[in-house]
């Protein structure tokens, strides 16, 4: 299926006070006289340009910003981008006074050698974040000398996809101040001709309608857009740009044909894109989440989705609705046709939903594919027609089976590749991978629901992207000895308003024409389109195509090769993950492709020396920045008292101060199901004259209960007491002891730390801080913390399961060091800083530094309620809280 395809840029020059000291170099190649409405903060960006080459759909787009130092001070500038999320970078250069430090793409790990040496330097470095729903963040700085330019080029590629019969490239544009020379271009070469093409801007004023130019003629297509430095200016006397806002170009190609092949350098690209054929009748099943997270305007929006979605339903289309939460329930016992009666009593039912109880996410799918499945055994529905499953969830499964590998293997063996899964996930709350990975093995795909006034309008569309299947088991056949390294050719659904990519190479160059056969179940029957190239025509229209750019189809099939084997390695293991992740780096390698398996290098100029700087591209839904992932799942708390909580599916962390006063007893770790807590008490450092303020805190006592067991633990940091089965045993931290009863384990390691493991649940390691002349204090490291229930909550306890959040809007924080960021967390917008901490789980004395997130005012924000709702009487009180 066809997902909304945006071409991405978000321009944004910052600049603030420099500390290196560079000789000052004369301005070459600038004009000689500045405005002073051009220079911000001492610098002035002297151009920036866009540029799009579209070939056959597949962009090619540089950004070029060049910059000048007007100040008497040296200055550190940024440079920022926001593109796609399916783009790759494949090249970036940073030239200074003429000289250039272009980017090399390397293998991750051994980029990250390099890179951990120049953050070990205190090196700042290029990095690409995620930023919003669609878009990705490039960001990077540089000093720059008074008097100096710089100038930054960004160069990303990706493959346009059909999204409701256009194509689009969306230009997010915010300069922030007055360029002197500002232009977007886009030049669009397409061999099947161009039907359409319009730009829209959402600044456009009466002034700048006569510098906004679209035309097309034939296979070519042009945009320009190149104000003059006046005509930027939000007023006539004002010195700030108007140029704020959204840039869309969109475009269509004639479709004569319901394929196009084309066939250049030994490469080949066919786009099959089938017009005016009949609906092939659905059959539908919604399983929906009504747990009490969902309450509110979650499901209110729901309902409004839902009740569009129903006014849209075809009359041939068979439906019905599961609702899940602690229980399971249905609308109808079967799917039912949708005629006029059953969609006013479906509406009826739509608006009495209530959202209660827990999330029961494996009973809901399997009753909605039972009902799929019986409706097709026993022949009540159409027999061409195609069924669909979409469920909605807030939330993770905690009723039921709650192990998302079971849950994943019952789903596939209950659908047995019969039709698609699609996943929506609503909010941050989800874990999003797990609902990718058992959408993608079961032939869907998931899509997020961003918690905003417009999810409604997000569900519904998402639905009718799925809602008019042309065609079903769709199979794109070519001649076998012909072809080789072929992309996926065998589709489930193909649905109106997208387009089916196939490319590959071609190995027989003695034939002189290429046939193509696409095979599908249609509404009515079988179909056959077939289409035969002539291989000398081709090549005698290859030197018109180099009007934008050579060896486009060869490109255009490797990205779509890498984009491909990465969707297969999500759900790969062992060896075929290990093959697949080796496929994908070597043509990412080959082509210059930043992927999640490779980074940019960059060496460029910092303080008298180079400095390599990384361009990272996120993982799966990940932000990545400077993170180093333990080889274990963790979370702790230690020091002053810093809480880090590792989010392995985001491939980062987050960390959070607790500011309390000495005496304080405060719940870390509380497990309802099995009773299992652990409470710490804050102490003081000691006082080094009546004058001392903001003294520091710590951990200074720790409690553990297991009443299972009748186990209780108190850790100070002068000796532990464990208590069981009525019997007590002291030990000091000088001791050296092993202890082994019935399901408890516990370990003293002499002077530095104790592990403590209760049965096949968690383990937990306290570390000692003996601090001469200073206050000793403990830390708290949990170990397998996933073998806790899914109620688990506490300050540490209540992260222990995957939850999610965003990063985006990267910028300089009051720290050089330390940039800050907004974050998106449990439906919180937060201001956050970078940061790192100190892991003393491995080496008490030195440990190692773990970078993250920092999220001020003791955790607002992204923990439940408010940090005193975690003070609790004593240090064994275990009595459930109010979460």
């Amino acid at each position: 299926m066809a997902l909304v395809l945006r071409l991405c840029i978000f321009l944004t020059l910052l600049s603030g006070l420099g500390t290196s000291h560079f000789l000052i170099n004369p301005l070459r190649n600038l004009r000689k006289r500045s405005l002073p409405d051009t220079i911000v903060d001492g610098i002035e960006v002297y151009s920036t340009k866009i540029n799009c080459k579209v070939t056959s759909r597949f962009a090619h787009n540089v950004v070029t910003t060049k910059a000048v130092n007007r100040a008497d001070t040296a200055k550190e500038v940024f440079f920022d981008v926001e593109l796609p999320k399916t783009a790759f970078i494949t090249n970036f250069t940073l030239t200074i006074d003429g000289v250039t430090y272009p980017g090399n793409v390397k293998e991750k790990e051994v980029a990250k050698k390099q890179y951990e040496k120049a953050v070990s330097q205190g090196k700042t470095a290029g990095l690409v974040k995620a930023s919003g729903r669609k878009l990705e963040k490039f960001t990077v700085s540089v000093n720059v000398a008074a008097g100096s330019e710089v100038t930054f080029e960004l160069t990303y590629e990706e493959l346009l996809k059909l999204h409701k019969g256009k194509y689009e490239m969306y230009i997010k544009v915010q300069p922030k101040q007055l360029v002197n020379n500002f232009e977007i271009v886009a030049d669009i070469y397409e061999p099947q001709g161009i039907k359409e093409l319009n730009a829209d801007v959402s600044f456009i004023t009466n002034d700048l309608m006569n510098v906004l130019t679209t035309s097309f003629s034939g296979k070519k297509g042009h945009v320009s857009f190149k104000p003059t430095f006046d005509q930027q200016r939000s007023c006539p006397t004002c010195s700030t740009s108007l140029l704020n806002g959204d840039f869309i170009i969109t475009y269509d190609v004639n479709r004569e044909q319901p394929g196009n092949v084309q066939v250049v350098n030994g490469y080949f690209v066919h786009f099959f894109a089938p017009q005016n054929l009949p609906v092939v009748p659905k059959n539908v099943v919604f399983v929906i989440d009504v747990s009490g997270s969902m309450s509110g305007r979650k499901l209110v929006q729901t309902k409004e989705a839902l009740l569009k979605i129903l006014s849209d339903v075809k009359k041939d289309d068979f439906l019905n609705f599961i609702l899940f939460s602690s229980d399971v329930r249905t609308w109808k016992e079967n799917l039912v046709p949708a005629t006029p009666e059953n969609l006013k009593a479906a509406e009826e039912f739509v608006h009495q939903i209530q959202a209660t109880g827990g999330t029961n996410i494996n009973d809901g799918l399997l009753r909605g594919i039972e009902m799929v499945n019986k409706a097709r055994e026993m022949g009540t529905v159409l027999d061409r027609s195609t069924s669909i499953i979409i469920m909605l969830t807030d939330g993770e499964a905690n009723v039921g089976e709650s192990r998302v590998e079971k849950i994943q293997e019952n789903v596939r063996n209950a659908i047995g590749g019969k039709y698609p899964l699609y996943n929506l996930g609503f909010g941050y709350d989800v874990n999003y991978n797990f609902l990718e990975r058992m959408a993608l093995e079961n032939n869907g795909v998931a899509r997020r629901i961003y918690e905003d006034s417009d999810a409604n309008l997000q569900m519904q569309g998402f639905y009718d992207e799925v809602a008019n299947p042309l065609l079903i088991d769709v199979d794109l056949q070519y001649p076998q000895n012909a072809i080789s390294d072929i992309t996926q050719n065998n589709y489930r659904h193909f649905y109106e308003g997208s387009e089916i990519v196939v490319a590959g190479k071609l190995v027989d160059f003695d034939t002189n024409s290429f046939i193509a056969d696409v095979k599908g179940h249609g509404a009515l029957n079988d179909l056959t389109f077939t289409e035969e190239v002539d291989l000398k025509e081709m090549e005698k229209a290859l030197e018109e195509q180099e009007y934008i750019f050579g060896d486009y189809i060869e490109r255009l099939w490797a990205y779509l090769t890498i984009e491909q084997l990465l969707e297969k390695r999500k759900n790969a293991q062992g060896e075929e993950k290990e093959n697949l992740t080796a496929q994908a780096l070597d043509l990412s390698l080959k082509y210059h492709f930043v992927t999640p398996l490779t980074s940019m290098v960059v060496t460029k100029p910092e303080d008298n020396e180079e400095a390599e700087a990384i361009a990272d591209k996120p993982g799966e839904d990940a932000t990545q920045l400077n993170y180093q992932p333990p080889s274990t799942p963790y979370y702790f708390v230690d020091g002053d008292p810093h809480f880090i909580i590792e989010v392995p599916q985001k491939e980062d962390a987050l960390c959070f101060n607790i500011d309390e006063k000495p005496g304080v007893v405060l719940n870390l770790i509380r497990d309802p199901d099995t009773g299992i807590t652990v409470n710490g008490e804050i102490i003081g450092e000691k006082e080094a004259s009546s004058e001392t303020k903001n003294r520091k805190t710590y951990f200074g006592k720790l409690g553990i209960i297991d009443p299972r067991i009748d186990l209780k633990i108190e850790v100070t940091t002068q000796k532990i007491t464990l208590w069981s089965g009525g019997r007590g045993n002291s030990f000091t931290w000088m001791d050296s002891v092993i202890i082994t009863e019935n399901s408890l384990s516990v370990t003293i390691n002499r002077k530095k730390n104790m592990v403590i493991s209760i049965g096949d649940g968690v383990t937990f390691v306290i570390v000692l801080h003996p601090m001469w002349k200073k206050q000793d204090f403990l830390g708290l490291y949990t170990v397998d913390s996933h073998r806790m229930s899914t109620q688990t909550h506490g300050l540490l306890g209540q992260f222990f399961h995957p939850f999610d959040f965003e990063v985006f809007d990267v910028r300089p924080g009051s720290d050089p060091k330390k940039p800050d960021a907004t974050m998106i967390v449990k439906n919180n917008k937060l201001i956050v800083t970078r940061g790192s901490q100190k892991d003393y789980r491995k080496d008490s004395s030195h440990g190692s530094k773990v970078f993250c997130w920092f999220v001020h005012d003791n955790g607002s924000g992204l923990i439940d309620g408010v940090h005193t709702d975690y003070i609790v009487p004593d240090l064994f009180y275990s009595s459930p809280s109010h979460f």
